[in-house]
C-alpha cells in the first residue's frame, strides 16, 4: 500500500531511505534518468500535475519530482501504480526489470557479473559464512549488526542483492565452486538458534551438490596462509582470472599471473589443511544435532 494508512499521509523521502541514486554509478544514473523521463512524459501527456499524480499513487509531490528527475530510484509498487494511473498498458510497469538491476549497489552488481562468468570460484572465509552460502535471515542478521546501523530499507536492499548473486548455483553448465570456512564461522549462532539451524542445513544442502566442495578448517589446526583474512579466486573460460585477499596486495583485486599464483598457492595450502569434504559434512551434521 502506498499511502500510510495510520498517518493518513502521502509518502515522502524520509519514509524511503536508501533509494537514492549513486552518482558514481553511470549505468544506474542513465537507467533511472530514462525511467524518470518516461514517467514525466506520460504524466504530462494525460494532463496531470505532479501533485495530482502524487496523490493518486500515494506519494508526495517532492518525491514525484525527484523520481522524474532521476534523483530517486522508484519502487516496484510506485511503477505499477503509475502504470495503472497513467493508463500505460504495462509499459511503465515493464521498466521495473531494468530498475531492479540498478537497485543493487554497483560493487555488488560488478561482483555478481564476475561470479556469473566464472567457471571456477574458490573462497576461504574466516569471519562469516560467505555471501553465496548465506540464507536471507542469516544475511539480514549480519547487516543489522553493523555499526553505525543501516536503515531497514538499506538492509533489505543488501539482503536482496546478496541472495540474487546465488543464482550462480543454478547455472547450466554449473561452475566448479570451492568453499573453506573456519570452524568458528560455522559455530557462530548468527541470528539465533533457528536461523543458525537453517544456515547449517543450507551448508549441508550446498555441500552435497556435485559441483561444490565445502570444507571446514578446524580451530585445532596449525597456522595456515589464511590467518591474514579471506581469499577469493575466480577463473574464467578464456583462461584469465581475478583474485583478492585481505592479507595480500593491499586487499585489491589482482589479475597479474604472478600474483595470482601466490594466491593459488595459499588457497591450495588452506584446502589441504582443512577437513576433507565428507568429514566437513559430518562435522556440520554433528553441530546440527547439538542445537
Amino acid at each position: 500500500m502506498s499511502v500510510d494508512a495510520e498517518a493518513g499521509r502521502l509518502k515522502t523521502e524520509a519514509d524511503e531511505p536508501g533509494w537514492e541514486v549513486d552518482p558514481d554509478d553511470e549505468w544506474g544514473v542513465a537507467v533511472i534518468a530514462t525511467v524518470g523521463r518516461q514517467l514525466k512524459l506520460r504524466r504530462e501527456a494525460v494532463g496531470m500535475r505532479a501533485a495530482e499524480f502524487g496523490e493518486a499513487v500515494g506519494y508526495g509531490e517532492d518525491l514525484v519530482y525527484k523520481i522524474e528527475g532521476g534523483k530517486r530510484i522508484p519502487r516496484q509498487e510506485y511503477l505499477y501504480k503509475a502504470d495503472e494511473v497513467l493508463r500505460a498498458d504495462g509499459l511503465i510497469a515493464a521498466t521495473w526489470e531494468d530498475v531492479r538491476k540498478v537497485r543493487y549497489p554497483k560493487r555488488v552488481r560488478e561482483l555478481g557479473k564476475l561470479e556469473a562468468m566464472a567457471v571456477e570460484i574458490g573462497v576461504y572465509e574466516c569471519n562469516s559464512v560467505h555471501g553465496l552460502l548465506q540464507m536471507p535471515a542469516h544475511a539480514r542478521a549480519l547487516f543489522e549488526a553493523a555499526q553505525p546501523p543501516y536503515s531497514q530499507d538499506d538492509v533489505e536492499r543488501m539482503v536482496a542483492a546478496r541472495v540474487a548473486r546465488q543464482s550462480v548455483f543454478e547455472r547450466d553448465p554449473a561452475p566448479s565452486l570451492h568453499f573453506v570456512l573456519e570452524e568458528a564461522v560455522v559455530r557462530r549462532p548468527v541470528g539465533g538458534t533457528m536461523v543458525w539451524r537453517q544456515q547449517l542445513e543450507r551448508l549441508l544442502e550446498v555441500g552435497r551438490l556435485r559441483h561444490v566442495t565445502l570444507q571446514v578448517m578446524p580451530t585445532s589446526s596449525d597456522a595456515h596462509p589464511g590467518v591474514d583474512g579471506k581469499i577469493e579466486l575466480l577463473k574464467f573460460p578464456d583462461g584469465t582470472a581475478v583474485g583478492r585477499s585481505d592479507g595480500a596486495f593491499n586487499g585489491r583485486p589482482i589479475t597479474d599471473p604472478k600474483h595470482l599464483r601466490i594466491l593459488e598457492l595459499r588457497y591450495g595450502t588452506i584446502r589441504a589443511q582443512a577437513l576433507p569434504p565428507r568429514e566437513s559434512q559430518a562435522f556440520i551434521e554433528q553441530l546440527l544435532g547439538e542445537t
